[in-house]
């Protein structure tokens, strides 16, 4: 891909459509490597696969170096967000509102803190799974931090959305009203759609017996959930990401049954990865008085020098009370030590998903017409290795032949926590993550145990979309941590 990026780098469109289009898988290569490297760190007391780590993580330094360059020199020269392409202030007029001026149609906002574009991919594909789910590219607002961006996410933030200087810093603003925090920008949707409007965390959401009122056209969810477990501890939960990927599939098949007729998925920012960050890898700041934002962006006025860019903040697509923006023109924070950041202008952090459907009344054929058997090891239950194999049948009644049934295998402790799950490859789909089988199909899928975690736990076999257990079998393991 290095050879490839010189040149369908020559414009900032072409770069834009080659990371679209394959150079964001990189990015989902990355991710993934890391999070194999963290579940099996502790197991490597040699440091035997030290070499190979240092070697991938260093190509992946160098393709996303040069991918930066470009990236930057494009920005300056053309700006942000790009010209002809959705801008994310403009998501929620272009993709939401037209369908609220339909009189009783049903329209589900959901808000996901740090879903960066590759994971957008990784999304579409579960839910296209139920849906004709499509993905697009929007272009987040600058700087690509939360409570800008979940900003530019508000009704009329296109033409309203300004960054008012105060004291030290500065507020988010939406015409003459603050914007900042969740209850003042849910106000902004309460004020515009009275009582066709509420919202609420997507996981009290899912788990609420209660439905949403039938007056209610707009409701927005907000998912925070993985922006905070990245911020405070990347190496060890990168394996929760997907657990919010779940969780959203979960709740639109919950949105279908309610009525809701289509869903509009959306970020404020992307992030990166910066496991393969050296020693020297810090920037430092330009000349100038500064505002450092999030270590990855500065607001003020100042000079570029060799490591920064500076830019007319207007060129940059920031309206409000501020001269210039600017930025590493490397993938280095302005501090050392952050494996996860966000905040600047780069592919991975200001390249978001929008996910879009008009939801169908079709539904997996029901859980009664089948019966789900696991069994390990003809009838042991003690697992001696962090990766048993169990065997998964599906039975069903003769009406249900040719039918194909979706299970996500998982393993939980007494709190409902996973501590094991399908390992992806063979027979389990790697973007859902789930098993398809067909009636009288059986199947071995093997399990990987989270690393350090021993005691009893229950595997399960679960419906995907509703998190209904099909089966479960009571296991223990027995091996060394």
């Amino acid at each position: 891909q290095e050879r490839e990026l010189t040149g369908r780098a020559r414009s900032q469109d072409q770069l834009l459509d080659y990371y679209l289009a394959s150079l964001r898988d990189v990015d989902r290569l990355q991710r993934e490597f890391e999070q194999a490297y963290g579940d099996h760190i502790e197991f490597d007391a040699e440091d035997l696969l030290a070499p190979v780590v240092e070697q991938a993580r260093r190509h992946y330094r160098q393709l996303v170096g040069k991918a930066q360059a470009k990236f930057t020199q494009h920005l300056e020269s053309s700006g942000w967000p790009p010209t002809g392409r959705l801008a994310n202030a403009d998501v929620f007029n272009q993709l939401v509102a037209p369908s609220l001026q339909q009189a009783g149609r049903r329209v589900a906002y959901i808000q996901v803190d740090a879903l960066r574009y590759e994971l957008g991919v990784a999304l579409q594909q579960q839910l296209a799974e139920d849906d004709p789910f499509v993905i697009q590219a929007a272009y987040a607002q600058l700087p690509s931090i939360t409570r800008v961006g979940m900003a530019s996410l508000l009704p009329g933030a296109g033409q309203a959305l300004r960054l008012q200087k105060k004291d030290d810093g500065y507020a988010v603003m939406l015409g003459h009203a603050k914007t900042e925090t969740v209850p003042e920008r849910m106000k902004v949707f309460a004020q515009k759609y009275g009582d066709r409007f509420t919202e609420m965390l997507l996981k009290d959401f899912v788990r609420s017996k209660k439905a949403v009122e039938d007056s209610v056209d707009l409701l927005v969810l907000r998912s925070v959930d993985i922006d905070s477990v990245l911020e405070n501890n990347p190496e060890m939960t990168l394996k929760l990401v997907h657990d919010t990927l779940k969780l959203i599939r979960v709740g639109v098949n919950k949105l279908r049954k309610q009525g809701f007729e289509q869903v509009v998925i959306a970020t404020d920012h992307g992030f990166f990865l910066n496991a393969q960050a050296e020693a020297g890898d810090v920037c430092q700041k330009p000349p100038g008085t500064w505002i450092n934002e999030h270590e990855r962006s500065l607001l003020g006025d100042g000079s570029e020098d060799a490591g920064n860019f500076v830019m007319a903040a207007e060129k940059a697509g920031i309206p409000g009370d501020f001269a210039q923006f600017g930025g590493p023109r490397s993938m280095a924070p302005y501090r050392k030590g952050m494996l996860y950041f966000h905040g600047g202008a780069s592919l991975q952090e200001a390249v978001v998903p929008v996910i879009t459907a008009k939801l169908s009344a079709e539904a997996q054929p029901a859980v009664e017409q089948a019966r789900v058997i696991l069994s390990y090891k003809n009838g042991a239950t003690r697992v001696t290795t962090l990766l048993p194999v169990v065997e998964v049948l599906l039975e069903a009644e003769l009406f249900s032949q040719g039918e194909d049934f979706e299970i996500l295998l998982e393993a939980h402790d007494k709190k409902g926590e996973v501590v094991g799950e399908a390992k992806h490859g063979d027979v389990v789909n790697a973007a859902t993550g789930t098993v398809t089988l067909q009636p009288g199909q059986q199947v071995k899928v093997p399990v990987k145990m989270l690393p350090g975690y021993e005691g009893k736990f229950t595997l399960k076999a679960l419906d995907p979309k509703t998190f209904t257990v099909y089966a479960a079998l009571e296991l223990k393991t027995d091996y060394m941590v």
